[in-house]
Order: structure tokens, then C-alpha cells, then sequence
């Protein structure tokens, strides 16, 4: 899964980053490598705060408490997209010297762009290996989630993408279990991370990933 998720953050950075000449090529793979880090993180930190349901939320179209709707805009008016934009384009400011009205032009560019792309692959039907429950497994380190599709049905059913017509949009499942069972999940996740001593093994894979 995280391979499609670097798929989607190379073709948005191409222009964003690559072509950009504020940033130094050498620099291009790192710079994708700490987008794409500032996304999973992201997700991983609002799953252990125990926000599935704000994920959810996103994932439906935008249709959360800020009322900022869907589509690039609308991302770009959620709380959790905007802690990461704002965190990347500290990290862009600190690490690599840039300006901070160039950081921001490449933070408020790419993430919001690369989200934007991994919401309509996981609302595809067509796209069948790019679901919720994948996606959200390899945040936490759980493959796909625990197994099953209870995520993606549940978003299905929200974005018409499901074949149950019931009304029922929990799906027979029971939300707050799922929200606890990944919040725990997201937990294990994050200890893990610091028992090993960080997360240098996520971005090894991810700079691995990049230079294919």
C-alpha cells in the first residue's frame, strides 16, 4: 500500500518538487520522502488521538466540523490537513533552508494535491487494491487494518460506491469498536516506533521506494 501512496506523492511532486528550481535536485527524493512522512504521521497521530471517525470525514468528501467541503479547497480548510501543511513547511523552513513563502507554496501545493489523489483512489470502485482499510493498516503497521473491508464498506456507503442500499450506514458494523480497535492499533504503532528508536526504518522504505 505504501508503494501506491508514494506513486501518488511522486506524480504530485514533480512540478511541486522535482521541477522546482528552489529546490536543489539532490535534494528532490529527500524532500518527497519527508512529504510523504509528514502524511503517514499525520494519519498515525490522529489515529492514536482515537480520530477515525475525523478520517472518515475526510475520506467522504470533506464533510467534517469546519464545513470546508470537497475538493482541494475544502482540504485545504480541514484541521488535519492544515496541521500537516503546517508542519511540512516547518520542516522545509528547518531542514532545508527554504524561505517561508516558498515553503509554503510547496506545503499548500503537495499535500493538499497528494490527498486529494489518495481520497479518489480509495472512493474508485475501479481501483480495487486501494481501500481505506489498506490504507489505514500500513499507518499503523497492521497490513490491512485487522483484515476485512469494514472501513471501506462503511465509505462506500457514504460516497455511493457500495452496493448496500439499506440506510444502514454503519454497516453492521459497530463504529466506536472499529474507532477503539485502530486507536489501540495507532498506539502500538507509535511505542513501537519508540522502542526501536524511531522512525528511521518507515523512511528507509520510503526513500527505497522513491528511488525505484
Amino acid at each position: 500500500m505504501l508503494d501506491q501512496l508514494l506513486d501518488i506523492v511522486k506524480n504530485y511532486g514533480k512540478e511541486t518538487v522535482v521541477e522546482n528550481p528552489e529546490i536543489p535536485n539532490e535534494q528532490n527524493q529527500e524532500v518527497l520522502a519527508d512529504a510523504t512522512k509528514t502524511i503517514t504521521s499525520g494519519f498515525q497521530n490522529v489515529l492514536a488521538g482515537g480520530g477515525l471517525q475525523n478520517i472518515l470525514d475526510l475520506f467522504k468528501g470533506g464533510n467534517n466540523t469546519s464545513g470546508g467541503g470537497s475538493g482541494i479547497g475544502g482540504l485545504l480548510k480541514n484541521p488535519m490537513v492544515t496541521m500537516m501543511v503546517g508542519y511540512f513547511i516547518s520542516k522545509l523552513v528547518s531542514k532545508y533552508k527554504m524561505s517561508p513563502s516558498s515553503a509554503s507554496n510547496v506545503a499548500n501545493n503537495l499535500i493538499p494535491n497528494v490527498l486529494n489523489g489518495i481520497i479518489t483512489e480509495t472512493n474508485n470502485p475501479q481501483n480495487t487494491g486501494f481501500t481505506l482499510d489498506g490504507l489505514i493498516g500500513s499507518f499503523t503497521g497492521g497490513g490491512n487494518g485487522g483484515g476485512g473491508s469494514q472501513l471501506q464498506d462503511i465509505l462506500d456507503q457514504f460516497t455511493g460506491g457500495g452496493n448496500n442500499n439499506s440506510g444502514n450506514t454503519s454497516g453492521g458494523f459497530d463504529l466506536q469498536d472499529l474507532i477503539g480497535s485502530f486507536t489501540r492499533k495507532a498506539q502500538d504503532s507509535f511505542q513501537n516506533n519508540n522502542q526501536s528508536g524511531g522512525n528511521g526504518g518507515l523512511m528507509d522504505m520510503i526513500k527505497g521506494f522513491l528511488s525505484k
